[in-house]
């Protein structure tokens, strides 16, 4: 007998559309926070509009900031009329709560059984109450929001009766609410944190900071800062328009003024403050938590923006996902076929495969340790993966520091071939053969990466009609000076605060017709992102296309 029940995570009700989509969908990136339209063009729903639907699909993936864009769609009226998801999903539930907890607009969020999901996939319309869904004759019982017994400490406690001010007591009210639909018991310690609401997605993050930070909110463990989305010093001579620089210029502000460091790096784990192996942190930022996760043998969850705050300014997460032992457990094995003398682009397009094979759960790859990859491979490889996967890590058997025994007992396989690589290739390569653009640095690009820009530009200028932009993280710049000399020499800008994924016109050159990246995560979000056509390749090509303003879209050597 087919299963037909519901949970509950946020109670509301509401009626609409069914809009349903067989595959997750990244809010950050992936839909309009202006127009409520799907903008993601590898989405099965692109040019769709998601206002007043009853918006159906697993679980959400990519970008941490999709909560951001939620809140914003709430508060201006754009919002789906209520999200239903058939696994566990976080991003988008902590975007209902905090608009519910601070704004007072509900807006419902239900996990159903997969029969259920189903069923419900194939209405037309739908009605939902406080105790069940009905659409099209069908009648789901929907079960009350689960309660957590959570085992608070004395601390807690008193944080939660406003000891430490109103600010603590609501973040650590937020976090326990995320705490019970994640069905944890107890909270835990963290040692860090990294922001990723500090991107400029809507005016609803800007809102939210400052009415944090007006309520005289401190962080209580370190906490870095993501990229945002203004060069904070430079951002009026860049011509960065007043109506959007001094919003951004301003968020940004309102978490310094939080006690938080402004280090604005997407890549927090190339800083002199990485956390070690076993260490327990909250960061956000899918790609650098996967890569902490992952890489680093660090543990934090996936926080969306803004629970990413409240655990900063308490100091405590759910214990729950990938904090114990057993959720870090590999789900599926993926057995890929290696070919000879890959470059570096083999790394972004292996973790997109990776991410569309387990999309929702943490998989182990097979057949990668003879490759050596580096550290600027794995960064790649997980910021590639996060954007077509939700889970937060997965394992490199002979590279990766966990991979060992990874796998659990009931696994499943897959495989990665050497036709899906010349799939995605061809995907990220239907775009003309001249380019205007040249994008390095997403995520933000390391030292070494900033070094083999140089070493492969040598002493040549790039093309006159060719604008090349590497982003990186300030610390890094720092430690970068003859090499930012020599990039410059060649006609190279190098920005900080920024990432790929935060950059509007007018730095992002405004004449561009089409662009070349080597990030697989660019790849992916830049068509929705800049409306332009965005070639993917490895660094070579990038350079031939900065010094020519062309490059054939071809398959690499290692795929020919």
């Amino acid at each position: 007998m087919t299963d037909l029940s519901a949970r509950s995570i946020l109670a509301g009700t509401a009626s609409g559309p069914i809009i349903a989509a067989g595959e997750a969908l990244s809010f950050w990136g992936g839909v309009d926070p202006a127009t409520g339209k799907v903008i993601d063009v590898h989405h099965p729903l692109h040019g769709v509009t998601i206002t007043g639907g009853i918006l159906m699909m697993p679980s959400s993936r990519g970008s941490c900031t999709g909560s951001g864009v939620l809140l914003d769609l709430a508060l201006t009226g754009r919002a789906p009329a209520a999200l239903i998801f058939s696994e566990a999903e976080d991003v988008l539930t902590l975007g209902a709560l905090i608009a519910a907890e601070m704004f007072g607009k509900s807006l419902p969020v239900l996990r159903l059984s997969h029969g259920a999901y189903d069923a419900l996939c194939r209405a037309g319309t739908a009605t939902i109450s406080e105790t069940e869904i009905v659409a099209d004759g069908l009648t789901i019982p929907v079960a009350p929001p689960a309660t957590s017994a959570l085992d608070l400490t004395a601390d807690d406690r008193a944080m939660l009766d406003g000891r430490d001010g109103v600010a603590v007591q609501l973040a650590l009210r937020i976090t326990a609410a995320m705490a019970a639909q994640q069905g944890a018991t107890k909270l835990i310690d963290v040692v860090q944190g990294h922001i990723d609401g500090c991107i400029y997605a809507s005016p609803a993050n800007l809102t939210f900071a400052e009415k944090m930070a007006d309520m005289g909110a401190r962080v209580r463990v370190p906490t870095t800062m993501n990229a945002i989305s203004v060069d904070r010093v430079n951002w009026q001579q860049q011509g960065v328009p007043q109506d959007f620089g001094d919003p951004a210029a301003r968020l940004a502000d309102a978490y310094v003024r939080m006690g938080c460091r402004p280090t604005f790096t997407c890549s927090p784990y190339l800083l002199d403050s990485a956390p070690k192996t076993g260490e327990a942190i909250a960061w956000a930022e899918s790609n650098a938590v996967i890569f902490a996760n992952t890489v680093l043998g660090a543990r934090t969850a996936k926080h969306p923006d803004f629970l990413d705050l409240c655990i900063a300014l308490t100091g405590r997460a759910p214990l729950s996902g990938v904090y114990l032992d057993e959720h870090r457990k590999a789900k599926r094995i993926i057995d890929v076929d290696l070919p000879d003398a890959v470059d570096d682009a083999f790394w972004p397009i292996v973790g997109y495969l990776a991410g569309r094979v387990a999309p929702d759960r943490i998989p182990v790859l097979r057949g990668l340790a003879a490759a050596s990859p580096t550290p600027d491979d794995l960064k790649a490889l997980c910021a590639a993966f996060g954007t077509t996967s939700a889970a937060p890590m997965l394992h490199i058997e002979g590279v990766t520091p966990e991979a060992d025994g990874a796998a659990a007992p009931q696994a499943d396989t897959a495989t990665i071939t050497r036709a899906d690589m010349i799939d995605v290739w061809t995907m990220f390569n239907d775009g003309p053969e001249a380019v205007e653009l040249v994008a390095i640095g997403s995520p933000h690009a390391s030292l070494s990466e900033c070094r083999a820009v140089a070493d492969a530009l040598g002493a040549r200028k790039r093309h006159a009609d060719v604008t090349v932009i590497v982003t990186a993280g300030r610390d890094v710049m720092a430690d970068a000076g003859d090499i930012i000399a020599r990039l410059t020499a060649s006609g190279v800008q190098v920005l900080p605060d920024l990432c790929w994924c935060s950059i509007s016109e007018p730095v992002f050159p405004t004449k561009t017709r089409a662009l070349i990246t080597n990030s697989g995560k660019y790849a992916h979000y830049g068509p929705g992102l800049s409306g332009r056509t965005v070639r993917f390749s490895n660094l070579a090509d990038c350079i031939e296309a900065a010094l020519t303003g062309r490059v054939p879209p071809r398959l690499p050597a290692w795929l020919a």
